[in-house]
């Protein structure tokens, strides 16, 4: 049985790995890309149909041996072989089983599923077998995102400030394929800088109208209705709905009272902010404490009120809900100016 949490080491010695290796798991981006790594490293050439056979699981379901025969293939110039196998909706782990009781020379086969669960037919046979490795691909914990953006930024000759990684990696990671996505799109919105800002991040990063979308909120509440307009712009050009701007504005509201409840019995600043949920943004920290320390209890319930009116208004007047939510924003962040 060979399960793998780690295929780097062995991306440098392919003749290490396994002659059957299954790629599984629920990060998709990540399942593909090592897929094509092992195959890039198994044969010379992944372009020549000689070299590269790539089947569907569908096609071997009604016809078993023809996996075997395709593994047992001599190839005709020489060399090595890979099979890309592809998992569809049909069972073709008969096919995999009469495979792995042959012997297998000069080939590869690199079997791309979705995710399985521990019992999946699929999974126990290639965990099992002496010939076959299983790799399993989750998504990338914070210290892997890391090194994935400090090595693709590095490949393309850049460097990002730390605080701009910070802000980057927690809008990564879901998937390994949109994370590297991004991670390209900022580096190509970067061209010609040496070291990446963390308002490069803000400005192109899939989540960052979402970011554009707290900074107004944040602002609105810390008393800033100078700011509040550059972010609502950023919002819109996201193509964000003025209504979901008064959600995360109600949203805010609901949280900041938590907090000053919390404060008021007691707790201390940080810690009010710490048992937020989700969690608060480091960059977003010093505007909620602006916030929390120019709001009390009676007028956040005001404010709280006060949204809820404009979000049922912004639904009755769907033509108006822009005016509406940016109205709302500008009003709580000049009752945030307001003395107590």
């Amino acid at each position: 049985m060979v399960a793998l949490k780690e295929i780097e080491p062995f991306l440098t010695r392919p003749e290490r790995l396994q002659p059957v290796v299954l790629v599984f798991g629920p990060d998709l981006g990540l399942v593909r890309q090592r897929v094509e790594a092992i195959i890039q490293l198994s044969v010379e050439d992944p372009r020549d149909p000689f070299a590269l056979v790539r089947l569907d699981g569908d096609e071997l379901a009604a016809d078993p041996m023809r996996l075997v025969d395709e593994a047992q293939t001599v190839p005709l110039f020489g060399g090595s072989r890979a099979i890309h196998l592809r998992a569809g909706a049909r069972n073709f782990v008969a096919a995999v089983e009469a495979l792995l009781r042959t012997s297998i020379r000069d080939c590869r086969v690199v079997i791309e599923a979705g995710d399985l669960k521990r019992s999946a037919s699929l999974r126990v046979i290639c965990e099992r077998a002496e010939n076959a490795a299983a790799i399993a691909c989750y998504a990338d914990s914070e210290r892997d995102l890391a090194r994935l953006v400090d090595a693709e930024l590095r490949a393309l000759g850049l460097s990002i400030a730390p605080d701009a990684r910070q802000a980057l990696l927690p809008l990564l990671g879901s998937d390994r394929g949109a994370s590297l996505s991004e991670i390209r799109k900022l580096a190509v919105y970067a061209h010609g800088q040496v070291n990446i800002s963390i308002d490069d991040v803000f400005a192109i990063v899939a989540d960052a109208s979402a970011l554009a979308l707290d900074r107004a909120v944040d602002d609105a509440f810390a008393g800033r209705p100078a700011e509040i307009e550059s972010e609502l712009a950023k919002a819109r050009t996201a193509g964000i709905a003025p209504g979901s701007i008064i959600s995360a504005a109600l949203r805010q509201a609901v949280q900041l009272h938590k907090a000053r409840i919390a404060i008021e019995a007691g707790a201390s600043l940080d810690a009010a902010i710490g048992e937020a949920r989700p969690p608060i943004h480091f960059t977003r920290k010093p505007l909620v404490e602006a916030a929390l320390k120019s709001w009390d209890c009676a007028r956040l319930e005001r404010a709280m009120a006060q949204l809820a009116e404009a979000a049922l208004e912004a639904r009755r007047q769907v033509t108006l809900a822009e005016p509406i939510g940016n109205r709302a924003l500008m009003s709580i962040a000049t009752a945030a100016r307001r003395k107590r």
